[in-house]
């Protein structure tokens, strides 16, 4: 009996080991591979060709890089393909950066190899995660290339051509990716973007972008951006062809979007929805801005827009035909500090009253006008 009780307590004990010993194992194989167990950092070599190795050759495997600097000559390319992909996780101080020759378009393509339309098998959805991109003036950060919901977060974009590139997606052309808490800084001259978007139905959330010329370009249609803030300074050589947001699409929705200091804030085509936006430009280096250019007639609706100008200048509040559906309700803006160019006025959603209102103004002041050339022809 006694023997029986022991070989018991054995059984259970070795049951318990073998467990403890899966759940170890199941925890190795799963865990993160660490990047600088292969491919050391801080060393000044190239070592483009050893990591996008690693990458291919562990499928389905986060792989996290230790702080440090990762010298690249050429782009790293991440399968689209679920069954090949990777995450890449940063650390904080993490960079990642071009070398003076570097040859090829981004530092980072995501899903630049295996192209693959499929969200339903598990390793779709894979992401860059955090640290720094440093693209050293010559190239693109990153760029999605294909799959479907690829994620990029809590990154920063250093010195960049183009901050972020999103081509067409695996899907008909949509690439349904995700980018929130990026902060991006161009090459402060006039071909850097901040983001260049051509794929459709995209999110953006939560990014600030300076030292460029194009904070926003949007060629698609389906894509949302919510407090996204780019931010004019470095060159005004060619400050004129500077643009906040250039739209170039429909059916896009803007919030709590704010064009700092760009020559255009909004440049429009199409039909698009921007609420709780705001302009301001306050800087002395140019002569003029104008809010809304409309390549076309303007078919966009502008809700609680907030628009801050100096005083001094020549300022413009839409640019483009007087004809089209758009609206612009409840603007908040200083007419005083527009030009008199009042196309806008066209849209406003009390437009009647707000254009007979102005048309009796002008006619007083014409009269006012009159009046005092002939009292001044007979002195």
């Amino acid at each position: 009996m006694k023997n029986r009780t022991v070989k018991k307590l054995l059984s259970v004990i070795l049951c318990l080991i073998i467990a403890s010993c899966g759940c170890v194992f199941a925890y190795a194989y799963n865990s993160p591979l660490n990047v600088g167990d292969f491919v050391p950092s801080g060393t000044g070599e190239d070592i483009a060709a050893r990591l996008q190795a690693l990458i291919d050759e562990n499928p389905n495997r986060t792989l996290f890089f230790p702080d440090g600097e990762y010298l690249v000559s050429s782009p790293i390319y991440t399968p689209a393909n679920p069954s090949k992909s990777v995450d890449l996780q940063l650390s904080t101080y993490t960079v990642i950066k071009a070398t003076p020759d570097f040859s090829g378009e981004a530092v980072i393509a995501l899903g630049g190899k295996d192209p693959y339309n499929d969200i339903k098998t598990p390793g779709s959805n894979y992401s860059l995660t955090g640290g720094i991109i440093d693209c050293s003036g010559i190239a693109t950060g990153i760029a999605i290339l294909s799959g479907r919901e690829t994620k990029i977060q809590n990154t920063s974009i250093k010195n960049a051509v183009t901050g972020i590139y999103i081509g067409y997606g695996a899907n008909s052309g949509s690439s349904d990716s995700d980018i929130s808490n990026v902060n991006i800084t161009g090459t402060e001259k006039p071909d850097s973007v901040g983001v260049l978007v051509e794929g459709y139905d995209n999110t953006f959330t939560n990014m600030r972008i300076g030292g460029v010329y194009k904070g926003f370009y949007i060629k698609s249609g389906g894509n949302s951006l919510y407090n996204i803030h780019p931010l004019f300074y470095g060159d005004f050589d060619k400050f004129d062809t500077s643009i906040g947001f250039y739209v170039d699409g429909t059916n896009n929705t803007l919030n709590y979007c704010y064009s700092d200091q760009f020559c255009t804030a909004y440049r429009i085509k199409g039909k698009n929805t921007f609420d709780n936006c705001f302009c301001m430009w306050w800087t002395d280096k140019g002569e003029k801005c104008t809010v809304i250019q409309s390549d076309g007639d303007f078919r966009s609706v502008f809700t609680n827009l907030t628009v801050s100008l100096r005083g001094d200048t020549d300022n413009t509040m839409l640019k483009g035909p007087s004809t089209g559906s758009g609206k612009i309700q409840n603007l908040m803006a200083d007419e005083s500090n527009l030009n008199s160019d009042h196309t806008y006025r066209n849209f406003m959603e009390d437009s009647f009253t707000f254009s007979l209102k102005a048309f009796f103004n002008d006619f007083i002041s014409f009269f006012k006008n009159i009046a005092y050339l002939i009292k001044n022809a007979f002195r």
